[in-house]
């Protein structure tokens, strides 16, 4: 018997990565660094794009975590790990050597490090030599091997809660956290993520040395993986789904004032530190829960464009900043305002994207597994980043 479908997890995992979109869209004209820049940036575009940094990739961990689970539903462990082999590792591969590269080019280019054209820069790739030093580097696509080494690392504990008995002791464990105020105390690991890794390891995306991101991104996913499959959960999100976005309003009232305004944020273990690790974990993941909640009480419905979406979003996450990096680095250059460059960057973005999977990726079989999809379109199941039902 087929199950019915959850289309409010797709609809959040869809609407968030076309807000990823519209992020790296951004990103050439906010005050920190990034690929290219454009010569002005604007402080209110940086105060947004900080806010949205802090709740957007762990709710994008947390539904991945959600998807393990339904995955897990329906295949054993062993399918489970060769399809996360063959679904993120090999396009993680394709990806570092045959897209990526062009971003580190139109970066070296904008930085004046080189002068040539991609056909003579292309073959530096092939020396392995990583990034910065060298034109090999992930980039964005740190997620993706944060993923697969998070289910790499994972599959003993996957493998436990097969056995029966095991089962059953992880739902009764979600339906009792699915209590609104266990659900509340949940961030407490945030809150000490904050304390004691936020200053030694700050924000790299480098696997390495990354403890700070990578524990936090860990607990996340393993939340919703933990979760995903209680419809307590579900229900708790949705009826007090108002509750938690007061709660995650409140602490952004006085995170944005104290901290994120003028980007001042903890450099010491200190009591700044300490208010920062509260506030910020609950506003997190609570904004997590709300987003959660109106979506179940709004959104479990499906439509063409969703259908549609559901296949794409993998292929577009792969190629998004690629574009972005390659259209940004010309556009930087007109003499226009801000706000103008940056809809030209979304357009010509967003229609490249939808142009390159439809003529491109989706009608070949080895181009759609090199991009993370199915060799042939399934209608009824979903070719992104994570499965559920």
């Amino acid at each position: 018997m087929v199950s019915e479908r959850r289309h409010y997890i797709d609809w959040v995992r869809v609407l968030a990565f076309l807000l990823l979109i519209f992020f790296h869209c951004a990103m050439p004209f906010v005050n920190y660094g990034w690929e290219i820049k454009n010569k002005e940036t604007s402080a209110g575009l940086t105060r947004l794009i900080w806010w949205l940094h802090q709740w957007r990739l762990p709710l994008l961990f947390f539904i991945s975590g959600v998807g393990i689970h339904f995955s897990l539903k329906k295949r054993s462990v062993l399918a489970f790990t060769g399809e996360r082999f063959v679904r993120l590792f090999i396009p993680l591969l394709f990806a570092m050597l045959f897209t990526i590269p062009l971003q580190v080019y139109f970066e070296w280019k904008q930085k004046g490090k080189i002068t040539g054209s991609y056909i003579d820069f292309y073959p530096s790739v092939w020396k392995f030599i990583p990034y910065p030093e060298g034109s090999l580097t992930w980039s964005h696509m740190w997620f993706v091997v944060y993923l697969f080494v998070f289910c790499m690392l994972l599959i003993p504990v996957f493998s436990l809660f097969k056995i029966p008995i095991l089962i059953n002791g992880k739902r009764r464990l979600a339906d009792f956290l699915s209590n609104p105020l266990a659900l509340f105390l949940l961030f407490i690991p945030f809150m000490l993520y904050y304390f004691n890794l936020y200053i030694e390891y700050p924000e790299q995306a480098s696997l390495l040395d990354d403890w700070f991101l990578f524990l936090f991104s860990l607990t996340l996913l393993f939340y919703g993986y933990l979760l995903g499959g209680s419809e307590k959960f579900w229900n708790s999100c949705a009826r007090y789904r108002y509750y938690f976005l007061g709660i995650a309003i409140a602490c952004i009232l006085y995170l944005f004032p104290e901290y994120w305004w003028n980007a001042d944020l903890p450099k010491v273990k200190d009591k700044r530190l300490y208010i920062f690790g509260i506030l910020n974990s609950i506003h997190i993941w609570m904004l997590i829960l709300s987003i959660l909640g109106f979506a179940k009480t709004h959104l479990n419905f499906s439509n063409n464009f969703l259908r549609q979406a559901n296949q794409a979003v993998y292929p577009f996450y792969i190629l998004h900043q690629t574009l972005i990096v390659s259209f940004g680095y010309y556009i930087t250059q007109w003499p226009l305002p801000i706000i103008v460059k940056m809809i030209f960057l979304i357009i010509l973005t967003f229609l490249s994207l939808v142009l390159l999977f439809r003529y491109l990726i989706k009608p070949f079989k080895l181009i759609r597994i090199l991009y993370g999809l199915k060799p042939t379109e399934h209608k009824t199941t979903s070719d992104s980043l994570t499965s559920t039902p």
